[in-house]
């Protein structure tokens, strides 16, 4: 079996409101990135995608079966959404347990998983911890266990990173990226250091729409030649962000660092010098070119 999605046309309407508006779109196995900033669709597509929304038109097939057999598709998906909770008094163990009777494994799986599964997340020493005593990142690695108890072809995760620390981020990238070696692994968030780090593919989103798709390098090129940086003094901050996209300020003690964008390249100021730029900056660039910064 084909492990790829494929979306054909894909459109969702809320009432009048259209969430999705013609959506063309691939992903094969491995980790794809899908940005943008919040309310863009990135959630519709995700649900779309997982069986628990349907489609106003257009279809999509997951490993080669239409979203219209929702129960073919909900076995082989995992799904791990922005506001997931568990039950707060049970033990990881008993959560875990509970939750797998309800994807239908039988006792003796569940027995054989569970512990495979929370050792995987790095919380086999946490069974009998409550999930109400657990950090947000414990909690979150806790999702990700109960999404792939059942094995699945396809792993969906809805900005998991909101709200944690640095530390344990790069930990839930690294064991998000460990998972895409096997299975497709779609990561949706508007926080660009977490495609930077991890995606290979990805696409953007905005207002329902695909605006790009394609690699990270892609993008990059995308912004080559368009980003600046200059030192300035911080009085001089407000006027550049007037007249320019700025992308990144870093504060020293008297002066600062500005990343802007600047299309034409007559209006510079002088000290401004040309730099390569990260996916931050192409990100902002890319919303600027297609009309999408507001």
């Amino acid at each position: 079996m084909e492990t790829k999605i494929i979306l054909k046309d894909v459109s969702k309407f809320y009432g009048k409101k259209q969430a999705l508006n013609n959506i063309n779109l691939e992903i094969e196995k491995g980790m794809f990135g899908l940005l943008g900033r919040n309310g863009a669709g990135k959630t519709t597509l995700m649900k779309s995608i997982a069986t628990l929304l349907s489609l106003s038109s257009g279809n999509i097939t997951v490993c080669g079966i239409s979203v219209n057999e929702g129960s073919k598709i909900r076995e082989m998906i995992g799904y791990l959404p922005q506001d997931f909770s568990m039950y707060s008094n049970m033990s990881a163990y008993e959560a875990m347990d509970y939750l797998g009777v309800l994807s239908g494994l039988d006792k003796k799986a569940r027995k054989e998983r569970i512990p495979e599964m929370l050792s995987k997340v790095n919380l086999n020493n946490n069974m009998k911890t409550k999930v109400k005593a657990m950090s947000g990142g414990m909690r979150r690695r806790l999702g990700i266990a109960q999404a792939i108890l059942h094995n699945p072809k396809v792993l969906i995760v809805d900005e998991p990173t909101a709200g944690l620390d640095p530390e344990e981020r790069v930990r839930f990238r690294n064991l998000l990226a460990e998972i895409a070696e096997d299975r497709i692994v779609i990561l949706s968030t508007h926080i660009v250091g977490d495609i930077e780090s991890t995606c290979e593919n990805i696409a953007v989103m905005d207002e329902g729409k695909i605006i790009f798709k394609g690699s990270v390098i892609d993008l990059l090129d995308k912004a080559k030649g368009n980003i600046y940086e200059a030192k300035i003094s911080r009085a001089e901050i407000e006027d550049v962000k007037k007249k320019y996209i700025v992308t990144n300020v870093l504060m020293m003690s008297t002066d600062a660092n500005v990343r802007f964008i600047a299309k034409n390249k007559s209006d510079l100021f002088e000290g401004a010098e040309e730099t390569l730029p990260n996916v931050e900056d192409a990100y902002m660039y890319l919303m600027y070119t297609s009309g999408g910064m507001r």
